[in-house]
């Protein structure tokens, strides 16, 4: 589901904009492209705070997440791409993943784990 050009973006430093919304207003975290790991259809992300995120997950697991990298060419020899990832999100704070994610990341908390259900390429 995730293509080869979304790869290509995360060889690149951008800012990653996750989107969740529990029983109120939508809340937005950032974070940035290199601090993604894809395994088997999952993102996952170091979460040091992301409270506000976590909360919404605990009432809602739908998150969107926005990232894009400038120096990857997109459509129609635009400079630039980017892509709309939509997804169920879980916090673990256990486990291989957890483990591995710790090693790369001491600063985390827990760890947010997205399984894809869409991704888009926007520009």
């Amino acid at each position: 589901m995730l293509s080869e050009k979304f790869y290509e973006v995360l060889k690149y430093e951008g800012v990653v904009s996750i989107v969740s919304w529990g029983n109120g207003d939508a809340n937005i975290t950032n974070t940035w492209n290199s601090y993604l790991v894809v395994k088997d259809n999952k993102i996952m992300l170091p979460a040091a705070g992301m409270n506000s995120t976590e909360k919404d997950v605990n009432v809602n697991n739908r998150v969107k997440v926005t990232l894009g990298a400038r120096e990857v060419m997109g459509y129609n020899n635009y400079q630039g791409t980017g892509f709309l990832i939509e997804g169920t999100a879980e916090f673990i704070e256990s486990g291989e993943d957890y483990e591995m994610m710790k090693e790369k990341f001491p600063f985390l908390r827990k760890v947010l784990e997205i399984s894809v259900v869409s991704a888009k390429q926007l520009l």
